[in-house]
């Protein structure tokens, strides 16, 4: 390997590389202690990056409302200047938080020590006052504007930046202490090496990585049971079913890079998770260049695989979702009223149907349906695929399945947040071809489930939709699925939503 030129990454393709499925084995069981540790785990954690985002939001809007509120009781709304007041509000407040962007003022050092960065503060707001108060002098209106609503505002957003930052480091300390903030991280090898990156990341100050053990393939007798401190809680196999269980953040594997065949066989294993996967670097004596790295402290990291929607992009995300269903339930909620009608009077029975699929990190969510099926025949386990002319199906189901209008009611499972709008399909959890569960089929089947599963997806308005009773058709419906995941922005999921009515007019392998 070049150590002057690489980019310190390695791609999905690269680790699966010469992949096959096998046998299918056994789901891990999980140790006593294993599952009574990740049961601690299980609540979700707020991320430092939203802390810091939300921060950043949060003084900008104190500093705008302060001087709107300050100009309203002493400038009034009736001045000439009705648009170039608000205008200079929003462009100081704008500057102040991008300056104390630049000062690292956002990073949780900082947020934790409000005294210690006063001085930035001080700098900060005072320079972005002064190139105003500049701009105005050469736009010669500086005279317009009120001396008393500058000086007042001035001060009375310096104090409200203090206090924030003030009440924000009592919050964040109290976070720490309870693991409401904090970054939970797993450890992948054992023995010395282990030993040594755990000991440095504990020593990083300001540390926010919660470990929540170990989890190493070799026995007792060349990787110890305990190190530093921590326990070994299994192999890597049962560390899927922890991730499964505990919500956790980061994976770090503590293998020396000579070990290429052994890093690259777990890799092969554990890429399926939804979560951060960064081989240490602390050990290792070659050196790439300093942007080939991500750091933990000062603690180098190779980064692996990323979590593919998270932070802010979840929100963002989680926002479409909410925004978009409401659209979808009011346009699509006389056809929904027509439907329900229709199978009420084609068959008795429920008008909806609940069917337990994977969802996110393979958890088994229920999906609602317009029910297609007579009552005495429907399949909740999907174990028999609806096949073409199948006599399970009503007449009005006919109808609903051809044009999707039976997987309408996935909009109310959108808004809740089982599901996402645009995401993988979420299978059923029984599904099968050929007697062959899709997981059987396809290794890193799994991988889907790294984000949430959706109402539409790549692979449908691609072809892949319908009856899955080809090895071939889980194969290509799998790789759209990935395709979707590492390649995520809203402007994709906009483009998959519109195209959908679209792709639907093509009904032939929808029975």
């Amino acid at each position: 390997m070049n150590a002057t030129e690489p980019t310190g990454k390695l791609t999905k393709d690269a680790v699966l590389q010469g992949e096959t499925p096998g046998e299918r084995k056994p789901r891990p069981e999980l140790g006593r202690i294993a599952r009574q540790v990740a049961q601690q785990y299980r609540r979700d954690t707020t991320s430092p990056v939203m802390v810091s985002g939300v921060m950043r939001l949060a003084e900008f809007g104190l500093l705008a409302i302060s001087g709107i509120i300050l100009y309203t009781w002493h400038v009034g709304l009736q001045t000439h200047l009705f648009w170039q007041y608000p205008l200079i509000i929003f462009g100081c407040s704008l500057v102040t938080v991008i300056l104390l962007e630049f000062m690292d003022a956002y990073q949780m050092p900082a947020l934790r020590s409000p005294i210690g960065q006063v001085g930035r503060v001080f700098l900060a707001w005072t320079s972005a006052f002064a190139l105003i108060t500049i701009s105005l002098f050469f736009l010669k209106i500086s005279a317009d504007f009120s001396r008393f609503w500058m000086g007042s505002w001035y001060v009375t957003g310096f104090v409200l930046i203090f206090l924030t930052r003030s009440l924000t480091a009592q919050l964040v300390k109290r976070w720490a202490r309870n693991g409401r903030i904090e970054r939970r991280a797993v450890i992948v090898g054992g023995g010395k090496t282990a030993e040594e990156l755990i000991r440095s990341i504990e020593q990083q100050p300001y540390n926010d990585i919660r470990i929540c053990g170990l989890f190493d393939d070799r026995d007792d007798r060349r990787s110890p049971p305990v190190v530093a401190g921590y326990p070994k809680l299994g192999n890597v196999e049962e560390l899927i079913e922890f991730a499964r269980i505990a919500r956790i953040d980061m994976m770090i594997v503590s293998l020396p890079m000579s070990a290429e065949t052994r890093v690259l066989s777990m890799l092969r294993k554990l890429w399926v998770l939804p979560i951060d996967i960064r081989l240490s670097a602390h050990s290792n004596h070659l050196r790439f260049r300093p942007r080939a790295y991500s750091y933990i402290g000062s603690v180098p990291m190779l980064d692996i695989f990323d979590r593919p929607i998270n932070d802010w992009d979840s929100v963002a995300k989680r926002a479409f979702d909410i925004i978009f269903s409401l659209i979808g339930i009011v346009v699509f909620s006389p056809v929904m009223l027509a439907t329900a009608l229709a199978i009420k009077l084609d068959s008795k029975g429920p008008v909806l149907f609940k069917q337990k699929r994977h969802g996110f990190n393979n958890e088994v969510i229920e999906v609602f349906k317009f029910r297609s099926m007579y009552v005495d025949q429907c399949d909740p386990t999907a174990k028999q695929a609806v096949t073409k002319n199948d006599p399970r199906v009503t007449r009005v189901g006919r109808i609903i399945r051809k044009t999707s209008v039976d997987e309408l009611p996935q909009f109310f499972n959108s808004l809740f947040g089982s599901l996402s709008l645009v995401g993988p399909r979420p299978h059923a959890v029984a599904a099968q071809a050929h007697n062959r569960l899709f997981d059987e089929v396809v290794d890193g089947y799994f991988a889907r489930h790294r984000v949430k599963p959706g109402v539409t997806g790549w692979a449908q308005i691609n072809g892949w939709r319908g009856e899955m009773d080809t090895d071939e058709k889980i194969r290509k419906r799998t790789e759209y699925d990935l395709y979707y995941i590492e390649n995520w922005s809203l402007w994709f999921d906009l483009k998959i939503l519109f195209l959908t009515p679209i792709r639907l007019l093509n009904t032939d392998n929808a029975y």
